[in-house]
């Protein structure tokens, strides 16, 4: 490794470090609930979500019934993300046309965002539509991420809550994380990305001319000095 790649791995992981205890601190006051302000000002959002999904918020579960909670929300996000790219060719935020993505591929990638893998076989820009990443993709990479945090938090509880038969209340602890952790940190990292001009809209593909000219060299049939040494050497080996 260069010299450089250690010094990203050495303030990569000291940054990881550093941030660790009060981002592991926050994570744990947000998914019991503590009186800290991101929850009291998001409160009436949390009720409000509750509400509409027929949540009771103040029940807990079981190891059981949070992990068939836990199965029944991906098992719904692997449908709607095979579903809109199954159909995308007759929705909206579709603005090349772009045909609907074949069965096997769709159900891959279906399968490959809701598990958190994000394995990739197409190029999106000319696979997928707008609506298909924004409401597919980019939704699962919340999804995914807090049901991975969130299973984590159940076994710590489970061992921390060894004489109690609850873990707490899985759709609380997915709103929670989506809500409080995840939203946050996204949102400060658009702010950089606008002030870098990163460029997001719903217009049709453009074709530019960039600034700089790119150009490409042809390829040589000619071997130089040193290949031709080399090719006569792995001949004579060879005989």
């Amino acid at each position: 490794m260069t010299s450089h790649a250690w010094f990203l791995l050495t303030t990569y992981l000291l940054v990881l470090l550093l941030a660790a205890y009060p981002l592991g601190n926050y994570i744990a006051q947000v998914i019991e609930g503590c009186s800290i302000f991101p929850l009291r000002f998001g409160g009436a959002v949390e009720s409000v979500l509750y509400r509409l999904c027929g949540i009771r918020n103040v029940e807990e579960m079981g190891w059981l019934q949070y992990t068939i909670s836990i199965l029944v929300f991906n098992v719904l996000g692997v449908l709607v993300v095979y579903s809109l790219q199954r159909l995308q060719f007759w929705l909206p935020l579709n603005p090349q046309s772009i045909t609907n993505v074949s069965p096997d591929s769709s159900f891959n990638t279906a399968i490959s965002f809701v598990t958190n893998t994000n394995w990739q076989g197409y190029s999106g820009e000319s696979a997928m539509g707008y609506l298909t990443q924004m409401l597919g993709l980019a939704v699962q990479n919340f999804f995914s991420a807090a049901t991975g945090i969130v299973v984590d938090i159940a076994l710590i509880r489970g061992f921390a809550r060894h004489t109690v038969k609850t873990i707490g209340n899985a759709w609380v602890d997915l709103t929670r994380i989506i809500l409080y952790v995840l939203l946050p940190i996204s949102l400060v990292y658009t702010v950089f990305l606008v002030s870098q001009g990163v460029i997001q809209n719903f217009s049709a593909y453009k074709d530019v001319t960039t600034l700089e000219v790119t150009t490409y060299d042809n390829p040589s049939c000619h071997l130089s000095g040193d290949e031709d040494r080399i090719r006569n050497m792995i001949f004579q080996a060879a005989n």
